[in-house]
């Protein structure tokens, strides 16, 4: 299993997001020898948000070797083709380290304020993608641009991700390790159908606070996470890497043991601290499992 950093992109310690502070991010997952930088897209949010395209744009000149992830971008709500012209000038600046994970977004309120009707997201998606899969077009043996599709594991998402997805974006904090496998299971069976292979994939917005004091672990689960994604704090313990790191280690390891090979990791602020920390006490623990046979 390797791993990928979520870009901060979210107020949530009252740390400002400056071009220092990506740069100390962006600097820490490079050094600590993570594999991805990713970004989610909103065009509003109840917390201070930051724009996911403009930060990976930000953090390109700095990111090593890293790959550069929209995890997952609003192509229906950007434009589909401006959405990929970004994506080809991202790729001139970081030629071959590029991902673009679309979805159709699961916020009413993004597609109220882009005058978008919500009733339409997947009808509009699956036209975007097709734009998508013409624009970010194959070049030689491989695409310019690989498009992933986001799904949090629907039969009809999984189809779409067979028939459309270069790869595939879960989300954690949607899924546990064992519904993880069955999906993974799923796409396996659909790509068959199809004559293809399983496409990678990764699981997105794993949010992360390792901590040995659990009284801290719950504060960051109920006060911070919770609210700040109009979640019951119960949906969300025991899926996301808030805890002590035994505990991170546990969780990864049974993602692990479901075929899982990449995690992108969302720090809730001190994301230096906490990378060194998922680097050194955590990620090391992993128990490696080889893939879930999908004979």
């Amino acid at each position: 299993m390797d791993a990928g950093v979520h870009l901060p992109q979210i107020d949530f310690t009252a740390t400002p997001l400056d071009g220092s502070h990506l740069a100390e991010v962006v600097d820490a997952a490079r050094d600590l020898g993570f594999a991805a930088l990713s970004a989610n897209d909103h065009l509003t949010f109840p917390s201070p948000w930051a724009d996911g395209l403009v930060l990976l744009a930000a953090a390109a000149a700095r990111s090593g070797e890293m790959e550069l992830v929209t995890s997952a971008a609003l192509p229906v709500l950007r434009g589909a083709r401006s959405f990929g012209a970004a994506m080809l000038t991202l790729e001139r600046l970081a030629p071959g380290r590029v991902v673009a994970g679309v979805g159709p977004g699961s916020s009413r309120s993004d597609y109220a304020l882009a005058d978008v009707p919500w009733e339409e997201r997947w009808t509009r998606f699956d036209a975007a993608l097709g734009v998508l899969r013409a624009q970010l077009a194959r070049h030689g043996s491989r695409a310019q641009v690989p498009l992933w599709v986001a799904s949090w594991g629907s039969p009809a998402g999984i189809d779409r991700v067979a028939r459309c997805g270069d790869g595939w974006l879960a989300s954690a904090f949607h899924t546990t390790p064992s519904e993880f496998g069955r999906t993974r299971e799923s796409l396996a069976q659909a790509c068959h159908r199809l004559g293809r292979a399983e496409p990678p994939h990764a699981l997105v917005t794993m949010w992360t606070w390792v901590t040995q004091d659990t009284r801290v672990a719950e504060r960051v689960l109920a006060s911070l996470l919770a609210p700040a994604l109009a979640r019951d704090p119960e949906t969300l313990r025991g899926r996301v890497c808030v805890g002590p790191a035994e505990t991170c280690a546990e969780l990864l390891s049974e993602y692990a043991a479901q075929g899982c090979r990449r995690v992108h990791f969302w720090p809730v602020g001190d994301e230096s601290r906490q990378l060194r920390r998922l680097a050194e006490d955590v990620l090391p623990h992993v128990v490696a499992a080889p893939p879930v046979s999908t004979g």
